[in-house]
């Protein structure tokens, strides 16, 4: 492919010759072709595993959350656990989308769309949880201060708790609608595309009316714009809420300063090891290699680097402190923890956060798909474990001896948070047959990207562009710019 670079030190960001017509082709051929038998048995077990936690949670509902393995001493374990988890999951999306949008960093145009579905798909999951903890979950809608009839019974707005539920909401809602925004251009071209009938008749309404022109285009930039600014301080602010549920304690490994920073970068690395989980499925299965290229890959593996050296510090520093403050209920908490009845979900924990990402130091690893899928398990597992760590080795052993006593998930718990994976699934699988999963506006303005403007698509030069004395004297004046060319586009 050398013959393809304007210079050696780029590589192009779609790494196959395409017109834009082909590229709109590929990403709507999912959508617009019946779906494979490999679509087909993974909905299905995503589906059963859905239905499965359903039921459980059903269960749990009628019968009430004694079913869990909670005692007097442990009122949070798997339920509060989980929800960090899942909110943590979802911050990859909005950092993607957002951040790496402000910084102009073209890499993210072929994985941004999949991470905003699923930052939306795991808060929906995330949410589940502090629902069914209320153990009245139909009584779920007095967490919002609504006039109501209740006389002065209010929310406690100094609570730490009702602070997730405003932040959970607002970063759903803004998620969302900034993902619908992008999503404006591609819906008007499946509009096009699209047959008589109720499919085109969907795709109008959600298309709002658009055209294409040049100033609908400003407008959309405008909007997307300021909605980036406006998600930005949200990849910050919501996981520090949620850290604040255990900060404002006063239990021993709890009551620390460092969890609003901790938080975030641990969110943001569980995160991308999971976007890169799916995306690796999704370039295999629907073939899209030359799209989510190993440069894509990398660039995230980088990122993990950092936000992995980030929590590594956070850990040592916990230890510091509990050291350093010369409280010996700090010292015991985090002794216990790394020595104590659950030391092996701490040292699982170490191993999956602190040790597997420096492997992605070796660029032989960090460009191997099949090796970055396995490390991005191994992490969300570790992310997982940390915060059943940071929750139930605080609280199993209180200040009195007396109300100390172990933990134990049961199957309706284990359930219940794998029906939540059924509810991902079942929904990002659905999204894949309904939606582009990737921006086809965005990935044909970085088309030409290290690649030289005269180059034919169908029929590659054979001749290295490098041999050519002057290849930029040699374009033709009529080449105009891609990213002009896409707001002119009519789908082909």
């Amino acid at each position: 492919m050398s013959h393809q670079h304007l210079s050696s030190l780029r590589e192009p960001l779609v790494t196959e010759p395409r017109t834009l017509g082909q590229l709109t082709e590929e990403i709507c051929a999912p959508m617009e072709r019946p779906p494979t038998w490999k679509w087909w048995v993974a909905f299905g077990i995503a589906v059963a595993v859905l239905g499965t936690g359903a039921g459980i949670v059903g269960y749990q509902v009628a019968t009430g959350i004694g079913v869990w393995g909670l005692n007097k001493t442990i009122g949070w374990a798997f339920d509060i656990t989980n929800f960090v988890f899942w909110v943590g999951i979802g911050h990859a999306g909005t950092l993607i989308s957002a951040i790496l949008f402000l910084f102009r960093q073209k890499w993210r145009t072929s994985i941004n769309r999949a991470a905003e579905a699923m930052t939306l798909f795991a808060v929906m999951c995330a949410a589940l949880f502090p629902v069914i903890h209320m153990g009245r979950p139909w009584l779920a809608f007095w967490v919002m201060p609504y006039p109501n009839d209740r006389g002065s019974l209010w929310v406690n707005f100094r609570s730490p708790l009702l602070w997730d539920v405003f932040a959970i909401s607002t970063y759903f809602t803004v998620s969302a609608v900034f993902w619908y925004v992008g999503l404006i251009p591609d819906l008007a071209t499946v509009r096009d595309r699209a047959k008589a009938g109720l499919r085109k008749a969907v795709f109008k309404v959600m298309s709002l009316g658009w055209t294409g022109s040049h100033r609908t285009w400003s407008r959309y930039e405008t909007v997307y714009l300021l909605l980036a600014g406006l998600a930005t301080p949200l990849v910050l602010s919501v996981h520090t809420i949620v850290s604040m549920d255990f900060a404002t304690s006063v239990i021993p490994g709890w009551h620390t300063t460092i969890f609003p920073p901790y938080f975030v970068a641990g969110a943001v690395f569980s995160g991308f090891a999971m976007v890169l989980t799916l995306m690796i499925i999704t370039r295999v299965v629907l073939g899209y290699e030359h799209l989510i290229t190993l440069r894509h890959l990398e660039n995230m593996t980088k990122i993990i680097i950092v936000t992995g050296g980030l929590v590594s510090l956070a850990y040592a520093t916990e230890f510091f402190i509990a050291w350093y403050s010369g409280n010996p209920y700090e010292r015991f908490a985090f002794m216990n923890r790394a020595f104590g009845p659950y030391a092996w979900a701490y040292w699982i924990m170490v191993t999956c956060n602190v040790v597997s990402p420096h492997l992605f130091w070796f660029k032989k690893i960090r460009t191997s798909p099949a090796a970055i899928f396995a490390l991005s398990l191994v992490i969300n597992v570790g992310m997982w474990f940390e915060r059943f760590v940071i929750i139930v080795t605080s609280l199993h052993r209180d200040f009195l001896p007396s109300s100390w006593a172990m933990y134990t998930p049961t199957m309706v718990e284990v359930g219940t948070f794998i029906g939540t994976f059924g509810l991902f699934f079942t929904l990002f699988l659905l999204f894949v047959r309904v939606l582009p999963i990737i921006s086809i506006g965005e990935v044909k303005s970085v088309l030409g990207f290290a690649r030289d403007g005269h180059e034919a698509p169908q029929h590659p030069p054979a001749k290295p562009v490098a041999e050519e004395p002057h290849p930029v004297a040699h374009r033709p004046v009529a080449a105009v710019p891609l990213a002009i060319a896409t707001r002119k586009d009519a789908p082909v």
